[in-house]
């Protein structure tokens, strides 16, 4: 019987042998599949180590940084304090050019205001908005109607109540304004009173529906005629009121329409008060204009 010795491999054409050199028919059966199994198993033969992506590219991709990313209170506080500088401007920018709170601290508007009233003023009359009769408005008291004011102690938070107010977020609450009702507007010719006891403008009478009527209006007598640039002013609570015909002596009793601070508007506070504020067109509705 022929032997069976090894076959020598003949030598291939281009004289490269069958085998890589150095290893054995057996090592070559042995040696695994290089085509992996699995596609995790060529990632890990193929992929470079992998590397953090660096601070620029996290935060291009929307990603937080170690920097960017806080707290969730911190964010929270960001946040209050970002809508409390914005409400603190808006308040500020209304109470400058749009409304103002005012707090009433007497008796002369009742029953149409009552004392520890607060009320937004339109600040956009008499200037851009005409000013009209029977309009309630608040003004600056530059005649001396009212006396001097009693130094306030100051108390450790009073720089907060007088920040707030400054603000618009505190009604003014000073004893430097007054309210009242407009009566006569420049040029008008006002007097009190006819043989029936009613007030007379331009020659007309007019029937005071807003004039408290828990009281019979004392009978002051007065003949004025409201000179360019003033007003003429009396209070509702006519019994109770140091309006204009209290102070005749002082400039007529008469109001420099650049003393106004407004229109008042709205009845704010309390709650069971919140009304918008008329002036009773009706009342002047017949009235003539300044001769």
């Amino acid at each position: 019987m022929p032997e069976n010795h090894a076959r020598t491999p003949e030598p291939r054409r281009d004289g490269a042998a069958d085998e890589p050199a150095g290893q054995t028919p057996e090592a070559a059966a042995a040696a695994p599949d290089p085509t992996p199994d699995t596609a995790t198993e060529a990632g890990r033969g193929n992929a470079e180590p992998a590397q953090a992506p660096s601070r620029s590219a996290a935060k291009a991709a929307g990603k937080p940084t170690g920097k960017d990313s806080g707290s969730p209170v911190f964010a929270w506080l960001k946040e209050v304090a970002t809508v409390v500088v914005i409400a603190v401007v808006l308040s500020f920018l209304i109470k400058t050019f749009l409304f103002r709170a005012f707090f009433i601290p007497s008796e002369s508007m009742v029953n149409t205001l009552d004392i520890d009233d607060r009320i937004f003023v339109n600040l956009l009359v008499p200037e851009p908005f005409a000013l009209n009769r029977g309009d309630v408005v608040v003004f600056r008291d530059t005649k001396g109607w009212l006396p001097p004011a009693t130094p306030q102690a100051k108390g450790p938070f009073t720089w907060v109540q007088d920040g707030l107010t400054f603000v618009g977020l505190l009604p003014d609450n000073t004893d430097q304004h007054l309210v009242k009702r407009v009566i006569g507007l420049p040029g008008d010719h006002v007097v009190c009173c006819d043989a029936g006891g009613k007030l007379t403008i331009n020659g007309t009478a007019v029937d005071e529906t807003y004039v408290n009527p828990a009281e019979v209006p004392q009978v002051r007598n007065f003949d004025v005629t409201v000179p360019e640039g003033k007003v003429w002013v009396m209070g509702d609570n006519r019994n109770h009121s140091a309006d204009s015909r209290a102070h005749m002596e002082s400039d007529g009793g008469f109001i420099d329409l650049s003393d106004l601070e407004g229109k008042a508007a709205v009845i704010a506070w309390p709650l069971n008060r919140i009304t918008t504020l008329g002036n009773y067109p009706d009342v002047f509705r017949n009235v003539p204009a300044a001769p």
